[in-house]
């Protein structure tokens, strides 16, 4: 059967087609800054095979994305709704598999100490979050293993999975304080306490 003249306009949304618009938007923006997607409204136009693993990797077709400008520059355009992910530009807005977190934290520095002080984490993709209100920590438990998850906000309801040396490292960081009337142990930022476990879990 012949295609009809609406069936031979669509576009199949593609992860090239995606990659040169966000460069043009890239290119005519005088600041170096995220680019403003929140303005943005356009049509959705259909799922793409493309996937974020639970490591930080991207891949497209079945096959890992090696180069680090193109997985930065498709990070920059990433949306969330909901539990859905999207890349999105001006003019199109496509579907994408995130397996847990888009981001990874690998690293933080810390500085100060007690109340004061302040955990500045890196992304794999050179995002930077320093923990506290804006970009708070957490820490989900797996109900059958109790093996914890923990997370910081990156960017509007964008997360980054702490990488497991991090977190080792969080925990040296640790100290018991009430929270919510109940003893946890946890972390402080930006003068806000970050429970992580129960005190009375690790006795």
């Amino acid at each position: 059967m012949a295609k009809t003249m609406s069936e031979q306009n669509i576009v199949k949304p593609s992860a090239e087609g995606i990659a040169a618009s966000a460069r043009a938007i890239k290119g005519e923006r005088k600041d170096k800054g995220l680019p403003p997607i929140h303005l943005w409204n356009p049509p959705f136009c259909g799922d793409l095979d493309m996937r974020i693993a639970r490591d930080g990797s991207w891949h497209y077709l079945g096959s890992p994305i090696g180069r680090f400008e193109l997985v930065k520059l498709f990070s920059s355009i990433l949306l969330r709704e909901g539990d859905d992910y999207f890349l999105v530009t001006p003019v199109e807005k496509v579907g994408i598999t995130v397996d847990d977190a888009p981001f990874v934290a690998i690293d933080f520095e810390a500085t100060g100490a007690g109340l004061d002080q302040v955990l500045t984490f890196e992304t794999h993709v050179g995002d930077f979050a320093i923990a506290g209100p804006d970009h708070p920590i957490r820490v989900q438990r797996n109900p059958e293993t109790g093996e914890p998850a923990p997370y910081i906000l990156i960017r509007s309801n964008l997360e980054a999975l702490i990488d497991r040396k991090s977190f080792y490292r969080l925990i040296d960081l640790g100290t018991h304080h009430d929270h919510d009337g109940i003893s946890w142990f946890g972390v402080w930022s930006s003068g806000q306490f970050f429970p992580i476990i129960p005190s009375e879990d690790l006795a």
